[in-house]
C-alpha cells in the first residue's frame, strides 16, 4: 500500500502548473504543496479578490489569473493569454448540488462548469501542455448516467445530486477519452483524475431549506472526512506519481473515504469507451472546441 504524502512530491523547480479553482478547498491545498516544491503554480479563479487573498497567504512563485469555467469566453480569453508552457495542468474546480442554474452559454450548471468548462480549457491549452492532465472526479460518479437525450436537464424535473454525479462520470469519461486521443497521435503527455474521498471543503455547504440534510452532511463530515491538505493528496498523486495514462487515484482507507492515496477502480459507466466517445464528440459541438490538429508538445 502506498504511503504517499506531500513530501513526496518531488522537486518542481523549472515546471509550471495551472490549477483551477485554487483559491480554496483541495484546490489550494494542492497548490499550496506544490509551490512548497518550487513549483510556478497558476492560480486559475473566478474570484480574483479571493484568488489573491488566497496567494498572499501561499509560500512561493505563485500568480493569480482570472478564468470562469461557467462561461466559456473566459475559458477562451485565458487560453488566448497563456502563452506559456504548462507542464500540468489540475482541471480541480468544480461546484456541487446547487439549486438549478445555468452558465453564461446556458449549460446547466454543474455539468457546464465541471465538464465541459474544463473540457474547453484543456483542448485550447493543450498545445502548449508539456506533461500531465489531472482531472479531479468523485465517488458521485458511481451513481452517475450520462443523459444524452437531455444532458442540460431542460425538459426533465431537475435533481441536483443526480446532476452532480453526471458531471463526475462526464470527467472520468473525458480523461480516458483523452488518453486514448492523447496515445493515438503518439504524444508523451498523459491524462489522469482523481478523487478525494470525503473531504470537509466548502463544497460541503447547504442552504437552510435543506436544514435536516445539511445536519447529516455535517454530521458524517466530522466523524469521516479529511482536511483540505489530506484530501489533495490523491490529486497530488495523480499528478506526479510514476503511473500510466488513464489512472484514477483515490483514498485507500474505508470506502475510498480517508487515507493514503492508491489507484482506485471506477464504475462500469465510467469505462464505457463508446459513450466516451460519444460525449467527447457532443462536447465539442456544445463547446466549439475540438482537439487540437497541431503538433502537441513534447516532454
Amino acid at each position: 500500500m502506498t504511503t504517499f504524502s506531500a513530501s513526496d512530491v518531488p522537486s518542481m523547480t523549472g515546471r509550471t502548473v495551472v490549477v483551477t479553482g485554487a483559491n480554496s478547498g483541495i484546490g489550494r491545498a494542492a497548490a499550496r504543496a506544490l509551490a512548497a516544491r518550487d513549483a510556478r503554480v497558476v492560480f486559475a479563479v473566478r474570484d480574483l479578490e479571493k484568488g489573491r487573498e488566497a496567494a498572499a497567504a501561499t509560500t512561493g512563485h505563485i500568480e493569480v489569473r482570472q478564468l470562469d469555467l461557467a462561461d466559456l469566453s473566459s475559458v477562451r480569453a485565458f487560453a488566448e493569454d497563456f502563452t506559456e508552457p504548462v507542464d500540468v495542468l489540475i482541471n480541480n474546480a468544480g461546484v456541487m448540488i446547487p439549486p438549478l442554474s445555468r452558465t453564461a452559454d446556458g449549460f446547466e450548471l454543474q455539468f457546464g462548469t465541471n465538464h465541459l468548462g474544463h473540457f474547453a480549457l484543456t483542448n485550447l491549452l493543450l498545445p502548449r501542455i508539456r506533461e500531465r492532465v489531472v482531472t479531479v472526479s468523485s465517488n458521485g460518479h458511481k451513481v452517475g448516467s450520462i443523459d444524452f437525450d437531455d444532458l442540460n436537464w431542460e425538459r426533465k424535473p431537475y435533481r441536483a445530486m443526480a446532476a452532480y454525479a453526471q458531471s463526475k462520470l462526464a470527467n472520468l469519461l473525458f480523461t480516458s477519452a483523452l488518453q486514448r486521443r492523447l496515445a493515438q497521435v503518439g504524444s508523451p503527455l498523459i491524462a489522469t483524475a482523481a478523487h478525494p474521498g470525503m473531504a470537509a471543503t466548502n463544497l460541503l455547504k447547504f442552504d437552510g431549506r435543506r436544514r435536516v440534510r445539511h445536519l447529516v452532511q455535517k454530521a458524517a463530515a466530522g466523524l469521516f472526512a479529511q482536511g483540505d491538505d489530506d484530501g489533495a493528496l490523491p490529486t497530488l498523486y495523480a499528478a506526479v506519481a510514476r503511473i500510466p495514462g488513464d489512472s484514477y487515484a483515490g483514498p485507500s482507507g474505508f470506502l475510498e473515504g480517508r487515507g493514503s492515496p492508491k489507484l482506485v477502480g471506477r464504475s462500469a459507466k465510467a469505462r464505457d469507451a463508446e459513450v466516451a466517445h460519444r460525449l467527447w464528440e457532443v462536447s465539442e459541438e456544445l463547446t466549439g472546441v475540438v482537439f487540437p490538429r497541431r503538433p502537441l508538445q513534447t516532454a
